[in-house]
């Protein structure tokens, strides 16, 4: 099975099952001398974690983060990096009934068909268990794009039909990690707690949004095609399990506009150099940052194990069968996914900027050195 590497110059690769012993995770390509200790990713791991609310699996997961390599002294070598987190909540004896008997949309028939066999506990390599491996890889690309002064953010702005009005960037510094639902619009998050609360007591799960931005961003980074920005960070947030939408910009209101209103005329800015008026490329322009700020959302669709009775299959016996799927799962994800999101951008970024030569090395240390991002900050549509 290949598929468990994410990222050219900046790579994490993973490994682990969602009921195995442990979920792992190397990180090769980060630069030495990067002050990094576990608080630093365990910090992330914790807005991730399960059993953070009522509206979150009940999983009993510490999360706590052991790195076994690639520091000394407190500070990272330019050796790979290794971090191992143990399960130590798992019970896969709720998941024997589906061994033959797929849960409905899930990965279980298709891990099986594709492999022959599968582990079948908590969905296995196929559980969203696995971002916590993305998470910690992303705690060290968000502390070094912190030194070249790039901040990375995400906050849930839909659950299912309601949905959080425009906010600034500085609103969702301040207020997305104020209520469980990571909403940086706190009469919204009200209401999408009720509609989740709903949705629980039926026996049901629903989907929802995540809004991300990244400022700081320099420009020149991606390249034209394949390997465009957009195309990587379509790739990064695909990669999240149950994500079935990805958008940056106007995204499909895009088809609405007419190209006079979509293009953005240039201007100079203050140093002499042309610069975008206005954001509707979400700081993209031919697949290469522009320097403006990125932004875009990701959309989720409802978490598939649910109490609620479904129909299946049992491929052995060729019955067909109800089922009710038991056990700890979220009702909804979006809320849990925020870090993951922010995680994925970061490393996405991270790796651009080592692609284009353009992370200053001389900034790890936290001093600021002389380094232009090229930043130019405009007003994104959220």
């Amino acid at each position: 099975m290949n598929g468990n590497q994410f990222g050219r110059l900046f790579q994490m690769t993973t490994y682990g099952e969602s009921h195995g012993e442990a979920m792992g995770v190397t990180v090769s390509g980060c630069p030495a001398g990067l002050e990094l200790s576990e608080d630093d990713i365990q910090m992330e791991l914790d807005r991730r974690k399960p059993g953070q609310s009522m509206i979150t699996t009940s999983r009993g997961e510490p999360d706590a983060v052991k790195i076994n390599s690639g520091i000394q002294d407190g500070y990272t070598t330019g050796t790979p990096i290794g971090m191992v987190i143990e399960n130590k909540d798992a019970r896969s004896g709720k998941y024997e009934p589906y061994v033959t008997a797929p849960r409905p949309s899930h990965g279980d028939f298709t891990y099986s068909a594709k492999f022959g066999t599968r582990n079948w506990g908590g969905g296995g390599r196929s559980s969203a268990r696995e971002t916590v491996n993305w998470v910690a890889a992303g705690a060290i690309a968000k502390k070094i794009l912190d030194t070249q002064d790039i901040e990375v953010l995400a906050h849930v702005n839909q659950i299912d039909d309601i949905r959080a009005p425009p906010v600034s960037f500085e609103e969702i510094r301040e207020h997305a990690e104020d209520n469980e639902i990571r909403c940086a619009h706190p009469p919204t998050a009200d209401k999408m707690r009720e509609k989740i609360d709903t949705f629980q007591k039926e026996g049901e799960s629903i989907g929802g949004a995540i809004y991300f931005e990244a400022r700081g961003v320099p420009r020149g980074l991606g390249a034209p095609r394949f390997d465009s920005f957009p195309a990587r960070l379509g790739q990064a947030m695909f990669s999240v399990p149950a994500t079935t939408g990805v958008e940056y910009g106007l995204g499909q209101e895009a088809r609405e506009w007419t190209g006079s209103d979509r293009n953005e005329n240039w201007e100079f800015d203050a140093d002499g150099d042309p610069q975008p008026v206005g954001n509707t490329h979400a700081g993209l322009q031919g697949g290469i940052t522009t320097g403006e700020p990125i932004y875009g959302e990701a959309t989720w669709h409802a978490p598939t194990s649910i109490p609620k009775k479904q129909s299946t299959v049992d491929w052995e016996t060729g019955e067909e069968k109800e089922i009710q799927v038991v056990g700890r799962h979220d009702p909804v994800l979006p809320p849990r996914a925020v870090p993951v999101v922010e995680s994925m951008l970061s490393l996405t970024i991270l790796d651009f900027l080592l692609l284009g030569g353009r992370l200053n090395p001389d900034r790890l240390d936290g001093n600021p050195g002389e380094y232009d991002t090229e930043y130019h900050p405009s007003s994104p549509r959220n």
